[in-house]
């Protein structure tokens, strides 16, 4: 075969299983096709989640590999970030709120690991990848545009070095906070990092969270002694930065807890690595005095439960109770003898803007069996104030409304 024969047998392959390739730069964008079989067993799987009386969890789309989501600043556009090269670009319409189209977006740009995607108030888009920054100014306006151009504010292989770049812990996430500056989580590509790499990495914010401003000039490490946080998002009533964390594996099913976590201000120090998670020491720095002063979690969650992507509701559709909160996903462990996770969490807050308590929000993709249905990865707003969740595992994004009080059985 011949290569021209064997790249259109490439793309047929690929259209029919419902994948979103590669396209000729200036061609028009190609749909992910709605109409997959895929999503009669998902709509089964949806009907086995448990949520509080009035709420119903409903598929929104299919999106392959999706996880972090922005919704865009004026609605008309949702876009999900991958693990793999690709970002799409949800549409809504803007009458029912419905799902419209999936599209691959920026199509035209090599991404690699591009998971975090973020907007600021001006509707710049920022893409997050494994090691670079993108920001597409005009990306809610533009997104069928595969030939959309973008401004790198990170260069290629400069947010970390590429020899620190690792299998683990390559996946970032990011927010424009209240202050108009970009902020950007950098996991440790270890377990648990060697002694020798703890300079470099202090250095660079590995193992931390750096900020910097929006054109990428005046870089500096916000917070440090995280492990690998895959989510955070900032407390609209008082400007805090929050954050889950992902904590160290192979002590044990039940320690050490995941985190959720409260920087109120810059330069504060969390932990790690002289602590595995919550107060657990870790075995390697077990005999290492801690620095002072260190910030403990504002929640311990389960162990190995996977806590990523939160969002703060500040939405009216949902009860009182949840507004001003946190809603988070837990994407489920991966090597604990009882499986653990799969599931929405929510967290309440204190008059003080501390946390409160947290309680399992929805649960149900991991079965009676023990094995997963879907992984949610992240938390998201819509306008209406419904909330959306990405399932990397199903390749989905699904949709939960408050209906009211259900009437009882």
């Amino acid at each position: 075969m011949n290569k021209r024969l064997a790249g259109i047998a490439f793309w047929v392959l690929a259209l029919s299983a419902a994948a979103v390739s590669w396209h000729a730069q200036g061609s028009a964008p190609v749909r992910v096709p709605q109409t997959d079989p895929r999503a009669a067993p998902i709509k089964q799987h949806l009907e086995r989640i448990k949520l509080p009386p009035g709420f119903k969890v409903s598929l929104y789309a299919l999106v392959p590999s999706a996880r972090h989501l922005a919704v865009g600043p004026h609605g008309k556009v949702i876009f999900a970030g991958t693990k793999d090269t690709k970002v799409y670009a949800v549409t809504v319409d803007a009458a029912s709120g419905a799902a419209k189209d999936v599209f691959e977006f920026a199509a035209s740009i090599e991404m690699k690991l591009p998971n975090g995607v973020c907007f600021a108030e001006d509707g710049t888009l920022y893409v997050a990848e494994n090691n670079r920054v993108l920001a597409f100014p005009r990306a809610e306006a533009e997104y069928q545009n595969p030939s959309i151009t973008a401004k790198a504010i990170v260069a290629q292989d400069k947010l970390i070095p590429v020899e620190d770049e690792g299998q683990s812990h390559n996946l970032r996430v990011c927010r424009v906070g209240p202050d108009d500056k970009f902020y950007i989580a950098l996991g440790q590509p270890y377990n648990v990092p060697p002694k020798t790499k703890m300079d470099e990495f202090d250095k660079w914010g590995i193992g931390g969270i750096i900020r910097m401003n929006r054109d990428g000039t005046g870089r500096e490490v916000f917070a440090r002694g995280i492990r690998n946080s895959v989510g955070m998002d900032f407390n609209p009533n008082d400007g805090t930065l929050w954050f889950t964390d992902n904590q160290v594996d192979m002590m044990g099913d039940d320690i050490p807890p995941g985190e959720l976590n409260r920087a109120p201000k810059a330069g504060l120090d969390f932990g790690f690595p002289w602590y595995g998670g919550g107060h657990t020491r870790t075995n390697e720095y077990k005999d290492e005095t801690p620095p002072e002063n260190l910030v403990f979690p504002e929640i311990e969650m389960a162990a190995h439960a996977a806590d990523l992507g939160m969002i703060f509701y500040t939405g009216t559709q949902f009860p009182a109770k949840y507004r001003g909160g946190i809603f988070s996903a837990q994407h489920g462990s991966w090597n604990r003898t009882v499986p653990v996770g799969a599931r929405i969490m929510f967290t309440s807050l204190k008059p003080d803007g501390t946390a409160d308590k947290t309680e399992v929000f929805a649960e149900g993709w991991l079965n009676s069996k023990g094995t997963y249905d879907g992984r949610p990865v992240d938390v998201e707003q819509l306008p209406d104030g419904s909330l959306l969740v990405s399932d990397d595992y199903a390749g989905a994004l699904y949709k939960i409304t408050y209906e009211g009080a259900m009437p009882p059985k």
